[in-house]
């Protein structure tokens, strides 16, 4: 089987492609990097194939261009974590489209599409893909409107979507802006008070490797379509979370909460339904 993964340097790409390569599959992978790419240990393992879809032409083939995989993983996406600004929207949205349903016309049957939790809106409490969606920034918004023009797009061409609604995670490559990485780096720059949001606010987080694993379990079934959601299940708080790191790495450092605000983007605590990602391991 050969898999194409495109965003296959970032945060979730480059584990997506080695847990691929673990299984044995033939990968393709591109990024519009290749230099980032050579820095990966999977590169001399790939067929990588520099691509930047800012780039995107219709008159291209990209389904012959990519050596006519049997399943897309597309896991890119510019600009993150600028989750506000309109260019997901104006831009990245229909170029993504474009790429997309072209892949489609000219052969590929199976694709499986990352989007975002933060796609269900200010919903609290647990979040189940039956939901109706409310998206209250641009990010989100537009990676709805592309799952609903790849919705459309089935009523013309006969090919499966999966589109895997990612929570929050965590691991090796995370953005230096995300939570672990501020704590690591105050740790070790030996920093006695480490400043935070209140920390009571609830969320759902996995490892890293654990999304990448449950993006490959999806994208090699045809059993269970749609949106999936991708999670633990599980509310952890934000203060809960540090404090399991700190006493895993057996690590200690004064948590000052509060300092920051909660995210206006966020719901106060929300999680993920895992109902139909259990279904897609029986």
């Amino acid at each position: 089987m050969k898999v194409l993964v495109t965003g296959a340097t970032g945060f979730i790409g480059s584990h997506v492609v080695n847990e691929l390569l673990a299984r044995g599959v033939t990968v393709v992978a591109t990024s519009a990097n290749e230099t980032r790419a050579k820095q990966h240990n999977w590169y001399k393992s790939v067929q990588y194939i520099p691509f930047n879809l800012e780039n995107v032409n219709g008159g291209e083939n990209y389904y012959t261009f990519f050596g006519q995989p049997d399943a897309l993983i597309h896991l890119a996406w510019e600009g993150l974590p600028n989750y506000k600004a309109p260019f997901h929207v104006e831009n990245n949205l229909p170029r993504h489209f474009r790429f997309l349903e072209n892949m489609v016309l000219n052969g590929c049957r199976d694709i499986t599409v990352s989007g975002t939790c933060l796609e269900y809106g200010l919903r609290e409490g647990c979040l189940v893909e039956s939901m109706e969606v409310h998206p209250e920034i641009a990010y989100p918004l537009a990676k709805n409107r592309l799952r609903l023009q790849l919705e459309a797009l089935q009523a013309s061409y006969n090919f499966t979507l999966k589109w895997v609604r990612l929570f929050y995670m965590f691991g090796q490559g995370q953005s230096s802006n995300s939570i672990l990485p501020q704590l690591q780096t105050a740790l070790s720059n030996k920093e006695k008070v480490f400043n935070m949001s209140p920390g009571d606010q609830k969320r759902d987080y996995l490892p890293v490797e654990a999304v990448a694993t449950y993006i490959c379990d999806i994208s090699q079934q045809n059993a269970v379509k749609g949106i999936i959601n991708c999670c633990s299940g599980h509310p952890v708080t934000v203060k809960s979370f540090v404090e399991d790191y700190l006493a895993k790495t057996n690590q200690t450092i004064i948590l000052n909460t509060g300092y920051y605000p909660y995210a206006d983007i966020e719901p106060f605590a929300f999680w993920g339904d895992t109902k139909k990602l259990k279904q897609v391991k029986q």
